[in-house]
C-alpha cells in the first residue's frame, strides 16, 4: 500500500498553488493532473477535447488571451503532445478506474484560479512558507488547489480499498467563469454515471465540519451587452450624437430597479463598464457586464428576462442600438436527500470530524450542477458536499488559505462513502 499521493496531499496542494491559471487556460494543471494520474495508475484518461464537448463551452477567451499561458506552460515543460491535445483552450480531464461490478460513482472537482493578486504579507502562510502564487495577479483564492488534491488522493484510496465498480473524476476546466461545467456535463462521459458528487471546501465551515449536501444554489447568467450610438462633438453639436453613455447609465440605474419576485430571491448586479474616447466627445460606443442570479432556475431567467427589457429600453429611450449577450449560466439543482443521508452518516466515522450538518441553502452559483443535473436527471443521485476548512479571511481575497488538516478529512469522507455506495444502494 503507498498511499503516495494520500502521503503527498499537502505538496500536491502547494503545487497547484504556486501554479494558478484562470479558466480555459489550465494546461500547467491540466498537465499536473495527468503526471498524477499516471502515477496512481487509471485505467482511462481523457484529456481536452476528449473530456468536453466543445460546442457547449461557454466564457471561452480569444486565442490571444490564451496564447501567453501556453508559451508560459511550455517553458515550465508541459509537453508538446498534452498542449496539442489542449489547444484551443481545451483543459480539463476526466479519469476513470474500473474495479469490476458494481455502481459507477462520479466525482467532480474545479481546475481554475482567480485574477487576485495573492497577498505578499509576512503573515500570509502561503508567501511565508514559499508557496505563494508565482503567477502574479492571479491565485487559487476558493480553494480549487485543494479539491484537486482530495480527488487525486480519493482517487488513490479507492484503488486500494475493497470497492467494486467504476470511479469517474471529472477535472473540470473555467468554474469560475462558470464556463466548462456545461460542456463536461454533455461529453458523454456522465453516461452511465449512478451517482455524483460535487466538492468544496470551507465556505464559512471550520475544520471537521462537514455539510452533507447543498441546497438552493443560485442559477446564474453572466450577460454583456454592447450599446452602439453615433459620436458627436459634446460642445458644438450634441445633439447630432446618439449617447451610448447615457443609454448605459439608464440601463444601469434601472437594472436595480427590477421588481422582486415573489416566489423566491433574485439577484441583479452590474460590475463592469467600459466605453467612451474623450470627455468632449459624446460616446458611441459602450459595453456592460452583469449578472443575474436567482433561487430557482426559472427565477433567474425572470430576472434576465426582465434585465433584457431594461437594456432594450434604455437604447431606445436615447436612439442608440443594444445587442446583450449570454456569456455563461448555470442552474439551480438539489442534492438528493438519499445520497445527502448516505454521506452524513459516513461522516461521523471520520477521524477529525467533529459536526455533520446535514442539509443547507448554498447562496452562490456554482457551474457544477450541470453535471448533477445531468446525473438526476437520467435517474441516479447527486450531492454538492462542503467539507469544512479553517480559512482565515473569505473566499476570493488575497489572504485565502486552508487547512491543510482538511485534505485528508476529504479523502477519507468519499473514498468511505465510494465504498459503502459499492455495498449498498441509498
Amino acid at each position: 500500500m503507498s498511499h503516495d499521493a494520500r502521503a503527498r496531499l499537502s505538496d500536491l496542494r502547494r503545487a497547484f498553488h504556486r501554479s494558478p491559471e484562470p479558466g480555459w487556460r489550465e494546461f500547467r494543471t491540466t498537465a499536473r493532473v495527468v503526471e498524477e494520474l499516471e502515477r496512481i495508475g487509471v485505467d482511462e484518461i481523457a484529456v481536452g477535447r476528449e473530456a468536453l464537448a466543445t460546442d457547449a463551452r461557454m466564457a471561452v477567451p480569444d486565442g490571444d488571451e490564451i496564447q501567453p499561458w501556453i508559451d508560459r506552460a511550455r517553458r515550465a515543460g508541459v509537453s508538446d503532445d498534452l498542449l496539442e491535445r489542449t489547444a484551443g483552450g481545451h483543459t480539463g480531464v476526466v479519469a476513470t478506474l474500473s474495479q469490476g461490478d458494481g455502481p459507477c460513482i462520479g466525482l467532480r472537482v474545479d481546475l481554475d484560479g482567480i485574477s487576485i493578486r495573492e497577498s505578499d504579507e509576512p503573515d500570509h502562510r502561503p508567501a511565508a512558507e514559499g508557496f505563494r502564487s508565482e503567477h502574479d495577479g492571479y491565485m487559487h483564492a476558493c480553494g480549487h488547489d485543494a479539491h484537486l488534491a482530495i480527488a487525486l488522493g480519493t482517487l488513490e484510496a479507492v484503488k486500494e480499498s475493497a470497492f467494486e465498480g467504476t470511479v469517474k473524476v471529472f477535472f473540470q476546466p473555467a468554474e469560475e467563469i462558470s464556463g466548462g461545467g456545461k460542456a463536461m456535463a454533455e461529453s458523454g462521459h456522465l453516461d452511465g454515471v449512478d451517482y455524483l458528487f460535487a466538492l468544496h471546501v470551507g465556505l464559512g465551515h471550520p475544520t471537521g465540519e462537514i455539510v452533507a449536501g447543498v441546497e438552493s444554489p443560485l442559477a446564474m447568467a453572466h450577460l454583456t451587452a454592447t450599446f452602439e450610438g453615433a459620436s458627436a462633438h459634446a460642445g458644438k453639436a450634441p445633439n447630432e450624437g446618439a449617447n451610448a453613455m447615457q443609454a448605459a447609465a439608464v440601463a444601469i440605474q434601472n437594472a436595480y430597479g427590477i421588481a422582486r419576485h415573489r416566489d423566491g430571491a433574485t439577484r441583479v448586479n452590474v460590475g463592469r463598464i467600459e466605453g467612451g474616447s474623450a470627455s468632449n466627445v459624446i460616446a458611441e460606443e459602450v459595453t456592460i457586464e452583469a449578472e443575474v442570479r436567482g433561487e430557482t432556475t426559472a427565477l433567474m431567467t425572470y430576472a434576465r428576462t426582465e434585465l433584457e427589457r431594461v437594456l432594450y429600453a434604455a437604447a431606445e429611450l436615447h436612439d442608440c442600438d443594444v445587442t446583450p449577450r449570454v456569456i455563461s449560466e448555470s442552474p439551480c439543482v438539489d442534492s438528493h436527500p438519499a445520497l445527502r443521508e448516505l454521506v452524513g452518516n459516513v461522516a461521523w466515522d471520520v477521524d477529525g470530524v467533529e459536526r455533520v450538518i446535514p442539509t443547507e441553502e448554498f447562496g452562490v452559483s456554482e457551474d457544477g450542477t450541470y453535471l448533477m443535473q445531468q446525473v438526476q436527471d437520467a435517474g441516479g443521485l447527486a450531492s454538492y458536499v462542503l467539507v469544512g476548512t479553517d480559512h482565515p479571511t473569505s473566499h476570493h481575497t488575497p489572504t485565502f488559505d486552508v487547512d491543510e488538516e482538511s485534505l485528508e478529512i476529504g479523502v477519507t469522507l468519499l473514498s468511505d462513502a465510494f465504498v459503502e455506495l459499492s455495498r449498498r444502494r441509498p
